[in-house]
């Protein structure tokens, strides 16, 4: 009985191995309102798998981004050529913070002054959804009234939230 019981378990947990492996293909952005610093602060979280097989496809086979620094700020840049915030459909103009790697996610930060009187605000996050048309946006706005969530999926290119 008990050697059944190991078999079906190791089966199992066999066959979950290669879903531990696969693409998430999901991005998580928080657009994080600072009273402190009076600026809003761009955080964006990538899956470091995804991020691996995203800079060999866009920009070669050689992209290492584990290893290599340049490869790393080469796809921060791609990340903040495709993320906007817009306040009467003007950009905001975004600062490139810098960007890490954190056990298995890469970060990219961006930062840019709180506007006066901001009423609305549009974001565009077009990153990685070129590539993957699977590809899951979520931007998070937080620290101006309550949470707000904005998902980028198929062809949405464009969302809105009010304050």
């Amino acid at each position: 009985m008990l050697r059944l019981w190991l078999t079906l378990s190791l089966t199992v947990i066999a066959s979950l191995m290669p879903a531990l492996g696969h693409q998430q293909k999901a991005a998580i952005t928080t657009v994080l309102f600072n009273a402190r610093t009076h600026h809003i602060e761009v955080m964006h979280k990538f899956y470091l798998h995804d991020a691996e097989h995203a800079v060999r496809v866009i920009f070669g086979q050689h992209a290492d981004i584990l290893n290599s620094k340049e490869t790393q700020q080469t796809f921060s840049d791609y990340v903040a050529k495709r993320f906007e915030l817009l306040k009467d459909d003007k950009p905001l103009p975004l600062s490139k913070v810098g960007f890490e790697i954190d056990g298995k996610f890469f970060w990219v930060y961006q930062e840019t002054d709180i506007p006066v009187e901001l009423h609305n605000l549009s974001v565009r996050h077009n990153a990685l959804r070129e590539l993957w048309p699977s590809q899951i946006n979520t931007v998070n706005i937080e620290g101006k009234d309550d949470i707000k969530t904005l998902t980028f999926t198929g062809a949405t290119e464009l969302l809105s939230v009010e304050f």
